[in-house]
């Protein structure tokens, strides 16, 4: 592995504190839940030739004609007559690893460790090395350059959601899978040139460089690391090192796996050419590209023209898209430290993970529209099966990976959600737990809370704010047995308006500090020492790159957008949102409504609420602007 600035921490070390974020968690489980090992199973049982049996020593049953008909099963992606039918499974598992990870839950672990054991049968029935819910013939026809549905992208999927069932979900047989898998899959790339290799990855190509990557990075097999070579797709990465623009009007979601594919590859190979490759990707895709206040460079799944997105606010971004990219960027933190890519991340979580689910029944918008009168448009639990639904699983089992992440010299906090933390120091068990100030955080992380009840009926306490907070609280505390000296770096978001605040044991520090970087802290940390933190925040606005008289309205790190269903000029500063807006039903009974706002001194009153708390509502998120004539 090569070195890096940060690592994440073994997976279930940080856990979600109780609230809202926990019920969005705690919904996205439940789901997963719901999905029967039955359906999860089918078509790799009918490409195994295993409908018929029971699994109960081989013996027949009578699935076949069971009173759980058709209108019960998975369909959409998942029917038996969709070419992608199986890419849901490698989602699940990741997911479930995770979850369990987390919560321990039982339930979760046996669920997912069945339905290893049943892949297991499925691939000794299919001659001990192929497994998937198609047959090997869908990889021979794309071979001749016919047209297949996306076959590398499906078993990407798989082998990911089996890497991660070893990795995370202590699945041993699932490694044993991957490594059948990866011998069918040496055998049929040995028989092309380099040529023909090339041109079998220019047609599709998936995620596999990553999981070969994963694999490799195991097992350090030999064949695993040939395999890693021979889906290193040169023409895009080597296009990439040159300068080109090789991304405007190309397929983003097929892209960033494979870019995800050269970050692994770097990590476990150390070669450095794959390192270059994932950043010259990083500054033609974001850096010189720019992005659409949600973070955003794709709509309807195609990069837009870099510094020209007015005339693409279409169907919006894709949540697969939107995952994948906070999953380079959490690459990119780790390998750099640098908090530019944390902001990124922050932006895409709320704008992005939490706008694309809907609050109250868990499900996923395939595309989150910001053009004028913009509706989300909701799939269904069994009847669509997106490649978003696999996404959508696994980024809400996902909420931790980076809010802690582990330091050379200590812990870096890098997304503030509240949350706790187990680890060892110098070995020292220590606690780190982060929690937000009821009155002075963002909502849906502060919604209605005993802590909020208590603000509203006692009389001896500090007095609620008269008016919706301009800044946000936060507190550390740390517990320790026996004192620890190690560095605490608390990332400082770009969003930050005005100096932080940050107090120690109630001394505030008088150290200068600007927005996106990281505050250091070196101490001997004692039992019971508390960090304060205060970030202020304003509403501010985002010009659109290449149509800068149009803005979109942010307060802090989240998008607002206007219950408006069509485009709608507004008169103002455009710098100064406050000439435009004034804050909008700001309290709530015990909480404050964050991102709430309408207009004021307009021609039409319009209300503005988060981006990701639009349903079913129609939306406009940017506005042009007539700037205020003197």
């Amino acid at each position: 592995m090569r070195s890096t600035s940060m690592k994440e921490y073994q997976a279930g070390r940080v856990k979600l504190s109780a609230g809202p974020l926990t019920a969005r968690f705690e919904l996205n489980k439940k789901y997963v839940i719901s999905l029967t090992n039955e359906n999860l199973l089918r078509n790799f049982y009918l490409e195994a030739g295993l409908w018929s049996y029971s699994g109960n020593g081989g013996t027949t049953s009578a699935t076949t004609t069971s009173m759980d008909g058709p209108e019960h099963w998975h369909w959409g992606w998942e029917s038996p007559t969709c070419e992608l039918r199986g890419h849901m499974m490698g989602h699940w598992l990741s997911a479930a690893a995770r979850i369990y990870a987390q919560t321990e839950d039982r339930l979760v672990k046996a669920k997912a460790d069945f339905i290893v054991q049943e892949l297991a049968r499925c691939q000794e029935a299919n001659g001990g090395e192929w497994l998937a819910a198609f047959p090997e013939s869908y990889m021979n026809r794309i071979a001749k350059g016919k047209y297949v549905w996306a076959p590398h992208y499906t078993i990407h999927k798989l082998l990911m959601g089996l890497y991660d069932m070893y990795a995370i979900g202590q699945n041993k047989q699932a490694l044993n899978l991957m490594r059948g898998l990866a011998s069918w899959f040496y055998r049929w790339t040995g028989q092309f040139s380099r040529e023909q290799m090339d041109d079998l990855l220019d047609l599709e190509t998936g995620g596999m460089l990553e999981v070969w990557a994963d694999l490799y990075g195991v097992t350090q097999d030999e064949t695993h690391l040939e395999l890693i070579h021979r889906y290193d797709r040169r023409r895009f990465f080597d296009a990439l090192l040159t300068g080109q623009d090789v991304l405007t009007n190309k397929h983003a979601n097929t892209q960033i796996p494979e870019i995800l594919g050269a970050a692994r590859a770097w990590e476990v190979t150390g070669e450095v050419r794959f390192r270059e490759v994932v950043e010259a990707f990083w500054k033609c895709a974001v850096t010189n590209r720019g992005y659409y206040c949600t973070g955003a460079g794709d709509d309807g799944e195609l990069w837009v023209p870099s510094g020209q997105m007015s005339e693409r606010m279409g169907v919006g971004q894709e949540h697969c898209v939107n995952y994948n990219m906070m999953r380079l960027a959490h690459v990119l933190l780790r390998w750099t430290g640098d908090p530019e890519y944390a902001d990124y991340w922050e932006r895409r979580f709320y704008n992005g993970v939490l706008a694309h689910q809907h609050g109250e029944t868990g499900m996923i918008s395939y595309f989150l529209g910001i053009g004028a009168g913009s509706q989300k448009k909701w799939g269904s639990a069994t009847q669509h099966f997106w490649c978003c639904h696999g996404t959508l699983v696994q980024a809400n089992a996902s909420y931790e990976r980076q809010i802690f992440m582990e330091e050379k010299e200590g812990v870096a906090v890098c997304q503030w959600f509240p949350a706790e933390i187990n680890l060892m120091i110098d070995n020292r068990p220590i606690t780190i737990s982060l929690k937000q100030d009821g009155q002075y955080g963002i909502y849906p992380l502060n919604n209605w809370n005993v802590t909020g009840m208590t603000a509203i009926t006692k009389i001896d306490i500090p007095p609620i704010p008269v008016h919706r907070p301009d800044r946000y609280k936060y507190s550390l505390t740390i517990n320790c047995d026996n004192p620890a000296e190690f560095t605490l770096k608390l990332r400082v978001p770009r969003w930050v308006k005005d100096e932080p605040i940050i107090y120690v044991n109630g001394i505030r520090m008088s150290d200068p500090v600007r927005p996106q970087s990281f505050i250091e802290i070196r101490k001997t940390w004692s039992n019971g020492d508390v960090v304060l933190i205060e970030f202020p925040k304003s509403l501010t606005t985002e010009p659109l790159p290449g149509a800068e008289d149009m803005v979109a309205f942010m307060d802090g790190p989240i998008v607002l957008a206007g219950l408006i269903e069509r485009e709608h000029r507004l008169i103002g500063n455009p710098t100064l949102p406050e000439t435009m807006l004034v804050a909008d039903r700001e309290r709530n009974h015990s909480w404050w409504n964050v991102g709430y706002y309408r207009t004021k001194g307009q021609d039409k009153g319009i209300r503005f609420i988060p981006l990701y708390e639009m349903r079913d509502e129609t939306y406009t998120v940017y506005f042009p602007i007539d700037p205020i004539k003197v």
